[in-house]
């Protein structure tokens, strides 16, 4: 059994590197942390949409994780997980992967999907499916730094290895050859 957290700041192209991961190891299945914790936020009535969720008070989220952690816990085969090291709340940088979340978790591997910023900034202004908080170049700079930080920490605490790969735009299938040649031991 597996379980490959990958995270990586909004726009960095996690999403689509996972999907190609995906494609290179058959048995395995993608599960989106936030779309776990939306399901549950949704039957409750808290939010709408998921760019509500970071807008909630942080005693609702931490709840909302604890109930998505559980139930990515307990699936089993290789389990590729989607989501974010933090996020930018109105009370600040808030742990996407708390220390409560990653023992529940327990995650083989750590992958930290980085960008250039000025291709960040470019793709989140495309996507038209977020509703993204506007933030500048430098706003991004520091997030890629904390990034690090934070799955520094994420290792520290599980004792998982960490790998940084950069997405480079339309190289997403090289960033995936050299996660899925991790993945296997290759």
């Amino acid at each position: 059994m597996q379980r490959i957290v990958f995270v990586g700041i909004p726009g960095v192209g996690k999403t689509t590197v996972i999907e190609k991961v995906r494609e290179s190891i058959n048995e395995a299945r993608i599960v989106n942390f936030g779309s776990v914790m939306l399901e549950n936020a949704i039957k409750s009535g808290a939010v709408k949409h998921r760019d509500e969720l970071r807008k909630l008070p942080v005693r609702r989220q931490r709840m909302l994780q604890q109930k998505a952690a559980k139930i990515i816990s307990a699936m089993r085969g290789t389990v590729l997980v989607d989501t974010h090291l933090f996020i930018r709340t109105k009370e600040g940088f808030w742990p996407g992967l708390p220390e409560y979340v990653l023992k529940l978790l327990k995650p083989t591997h750590l992958i930290l999907i980085e960008a250039e910023p000025e291709e960040i900034a470019e793709r989140r202004q495309k996507d038209r499916t977020r509703y993204r908080d506007v933030v500048s170049l430098e706003d991004i700079k520091e997030e890629l730094f904390f990034a690090r930080v934070f799955i520094a920490s994420c290792s520290n605490i599980t004792g998982a290895p960490f790998l940084i790969v950069k997405n480079r735009e339309g190289r997403a299938e090289d960033a995936s050859n050299i996660i899925t040649s991790v993945i296997r031991g290759v």
